[in-house]
Order: structure tokens, then C-alpha cells, then sequence
């Protein structure tokens, strides 16, 4: 598989030539144009099928709020960084990284991730309550030869999405930065508190063109100062502005918990994201990982419950692309941990199932991708998945009681917690309470929106 045959070179010509009318004066026209290409490109293998369909439904209403949404891109984003994005997600990481996927999967016989979320320092300038690299300290960095490595092993098995986490990824700016630049058609995002964002950092950002921050935001000023530090709500503001008179894309990352849950979900907060500009936003909700890690912060069943009407109800009135980490397994089938969708490569080169699942048996300083996505704990999690037939419970570890513990014993992983090793039944334990209680929660709805199906 490696490199580009000469047909995918030859239809990775025609698909730029057609990408080209993004830069185009009339948004109309490149929408138009482009969804035609990849439609023809797609027409005898059916790679992207499912999300083309997804594609036209939403935007075949001209006036409609997703159509909206993407024309939003010609007026806000400097065009280069615009045609970069658009031939990143849909030619490298979608059209071709998915054949190249498929043909990965059926070679060595596991999944292949869309996108591997890595850790390049658990070192970070913030202090946030709940967060266990707060716990870490500047102790562990992956070189950058190492995360080109994994970049380049990556690529290879067709994945050209990355995303960075940490710590606080952007105190490796420079070598993130560096990877962009030497990689030109992957994609890259970063989790990041957004303090370090600077006009020098733009301006890099605009020469690189495939670099997006997610900004993490825990609500408005009280809520995010709360958790963050005091002051850290206006250095938000002021990166968000940075990146707005650049012209760059960038996102909002939210964490919920039992405190903030009505801020997160309320049309106000949907309001000021889109206001100030973010294009996307992540939801996650709070996992009490590590030992001592608060419980009270975690989330009720209502307060999820809360925050899957939410979305849902916003993503037909509001020009914002969202994701909801736990509440949209519905539209994947169930967990997309494990390597299924994504995987985990922490600062010390662990590779685990999931951000919030500190496990691992196999390291990527001494074993390949392949060999971690071949690994016990991985294969577990490719045997075991759904976890659940309601796909509105993915989670081994929140929604489903005793399926991580059961995974994690049976390919002998063990805790990578830098802090303490947590045993993985007491953290199971930590989180009982709330499966058995989202379980019959979202039974009720799984049973009313998918009436005779399995729960």
C-alpha cells in the first residue's frame, strides 16, 4: 500500500481540479460542483457512501441551517486555509484514506483507526480541577521523531486525521507545527486551553493550513474560571480574536458536569460559540479518572439526558457542527474507542483504548501501530464491540458495568497512571452508579425513538 498508484494520483488531480471552485467567488457553485465530484468518484466502490447520503440530505435545502453552515466558510476563512481543509477531509482522509483504510483492515485482520489522538508532553500551563494531567507535571514528552513516525506508520494505513491532546499541546508549538509542514495533506487538531494562542501562532497557522484548535471551554466566565483558573475565560476571548482576524478555523471543546450542564446545554452558550466564530464543538462529559479524582462533578442520567435533546434540538436551528462524545453512538454503532475509530498514544508512548481509558499493553516506543492495533487489549475491544444493542450506551467504562474491567483482566493491561496506578475495578466501581442509572434512562428513549429494537 505504499504510496499513491497512478490511478489515485490521476483522480487526486481531478479532485483538486474540481476542489478548486471552492476558491471560487460563488459558495453556491462550489458546493454544487464539489458534492457532483465526489459522487463520480465514489460511484463504483462505495467508500463514503453512508456519508454521502448524510451530505446530501443536509445540504439539499439551500435554505437550511447546515447549508448555511458551510457557506459560513467562504465568508470567514482565508481561502487557502480553506481549500486545504476541504482537500484534507475530503480527498486524503475520506475518499482515498478510507479505500486505503478498508485494504488495511483485511491485510492484518483489525481496526484501523479515521484518527489517532496523541499526547506530545503531559507538561501544561493550567491547573484544572478533575483533570489528571494536572497531576503529571512536565514529566513525559514524545520527540518529535517519534511523532513523525507515527504520523508516517499512520499514513500508511490510509489515516490522515490527527489530533493533538496532553497536557496542554501547545506547549509543543514548534514542533506541531513542524509536523504540519511536513506532512501537508493530514489534517491536524488540538485540544488546547487556548492561553498560548498568539499573532505569531496565526500567522504560522496561516502559512501551515492544516492546523484547527479545539478550544476547551467549560461555559461562560464563572464556569470556566471555576475549573480553569481565574483568568482564564478572558485569554480565551482573546485567542478566539486572534484567530477571527486571521481569518482561521478553529472550535470549541466543553466538558460537562452535574455543575455546568445547564450552561453547556443552554441556547445562550450555543449563541456566544457561534457568535464569536467556532465552527464546531465537541461535548464531552466528566469522567472521574485517576485515583481521588472528585465524583461529584460526573454527570446524572438526567443531566445526559439533558444534553442529548439539546444537541439534537440545535443541530436543526443552529450553524455549528457538533459532537457529542457518549450521546452520538447512536449514529456509529456504539464505542469508537479501541482503534474502531480512534485510539489513544499518551506522553509516555502507552497505546490506549480511549482518552479516559488509561490501559494499555503495548508501547509505540517499542511496537509498531499495527502490533497495538493487534494487541490484546485492542483486540478485546474489536471482539466485545457494541458493548450494548442501544447504541446509546457505548461506553465500557460509564455505560456498560464490568465490560472494561472484564477487557482490561483478560489481555492483562495495566494502568498507565503516572500519578498512582488505578486498579481497574475500583474505577469501574467509581462509575456503578451512574451506568445502572443511565442505563434505564436511556433505555426509555432508545425504546421511543427505535421502537423494537434491542436494549
Amino acid at each position: 500500500m505504499k504510496g499513491k498508484s497512478i490511478k489515485e494520483n490521476a483522480q487526486v488531480l481531478a479532485m483538486k481540479t474540481a476542489l478548486s471552485y471552492i476558491n471560487g467567488k460563488d459558495p453556491d457553485e462550489a458546493i454544487e460542483k464539489v458534492l457532483s465530484w465526489v459522487d463520480k468518484f465514489d460511484e463504483k466502490d462505495g467508500t463514503v457512501a453512508v456519508q454521502r447520503k448524510y451530505i446530501h440530505q443536509y445540504l439539499g435545502d439551500k435554505n437550511g441551517n447546515w447549508y448555511r453552515f458551510v457557506k459560513s466558510f467562504w465568508d470567514d476563512i482565508d481561502p487557502d486555509v480553506r481549500m486545504r481543509t476541504f482537500e484534507n477531509f475530503i480527498i486524503n482522509a475520506t475518499i482515498f484514506g478510507g479505500r486505503r483504510k478498508k485494504e488495511a483492515m483485511e491485510k492484518y485482520g483489525c481496526n484501523i483507526p479515521w484518527t489517532i489522538l496523541i499526547d506530545p508532553t503531559s507538561a501544561c500551563n493550567l491547573h484544572c480541577t478533575g483533570c489528571w494531567a494536572a497531576e503529571y507535571g512536565n514529566k513525559l514528552n514524545l520527540d518529535y521523531d517519534t511523532l513523525d513516525s507515527i504520523i508516517r506508520q499512520a499514513n500508511e494505513l490510509g489515516v490522515r486525521m490527527f489530533l493533538f491532546s496532553g497536557g496542554e499541546p501547545l506547549v509543543r508549538k514548534k514542533d506541531i507545527l513542524q509536523l504540519c509542514a511536513s506532512h501537508p495533506d493530514s489534517q491536524f487538531m488540538a485540544f488546547t486551553n487556548g492561553t498560548l494562542i498568539d499573532d505569531e501562532f496565526a500567522d504560522a497557522m496561516l502559512e501551515v493550513k492544516n492546523f484547527i484548535p479545539a478550544i476547551s471551554v467549560e461555559g461562560f466566565e464563572e464556569a470556566t474560571d471555576f475549573r480553569r483558573g481565574e483568568g482564564t475565560f478572558k485569554s480565551i476571548e482573546k485567542a478566539i480574536g486572534i484567530l477571527r482576524s486571521h481569518k482561521l478555523p478553529f472550535g470549541v471543546s466543553c466538558c460537562y458536569t452535574h455543575q455546568n450542564v445547564n450552561v453547556i446545554g443552554s441556547e445562550e452558550y450555543f449563541d456566544w460559540m457561534i457568535d464569536n466564530g467556532a465552527k464546531f464543538a465537541w461535548f464531552f462529559t466528566y469522567v472521574p479518572v485517576g485515583k481521588g479524582a472528585p465524583t461529584n462533578l460526573m454527570a446524572t442520567a438526567e443531566d445526559r439526558a439533558f444534553m442529548y435533546r439539546k444537541i439534537r434540538e440545535y443541530r436543526n436551528t443552529k450553524p455549528i457542527f457538533t459532537m457529542d462524545f457518549w450521546n452520538d453512538g447512536e449514529y456509529v454503532k456504539g464505542c469508537i474507542a479501541g482503534g474502531r475509530y480512534y485510539f489513544h498514544i499518551n506522553a509516555n508512548g502507552d497505546a490506549e483504548p480511549c482518552a479516559f481509558i488509561h490501559y494499555s499493553d503495548t508501547n509505540i516506543k517499542t511496537h509498531t501501530l499495527i502490533e497495538a492495533l493487534q494487541g490484546p487489549l485492542f483486540q478485546q475491544y474489536a471482539a466485545h464491540q457494541p458493548f450494548s444493542p442501544n447504541y446509546l450506551r457505548p461506553c465500557p467504562l460509564l455505560d456498560n458495568y464490568g465490560a472494561l474491567s472484564s477487557m482490561v483482566h483478560e489481555a492483562k493491561a495495566e494502568s498507565t497512571d503516572l500519578a498512582a496506578k488505578e486498579d481497574v475495578d475500583e474505577l469501574c466501581g467509581k462509575c456503578r452508579t451512574a451506568a445502572e442509572n443511565w442505563k434505564k434512562t436511556a433505555d426509555g428513549i432508545w425504546s421511543s425513538t427505535h421502537p423494537g429494537e434491542p436494549v
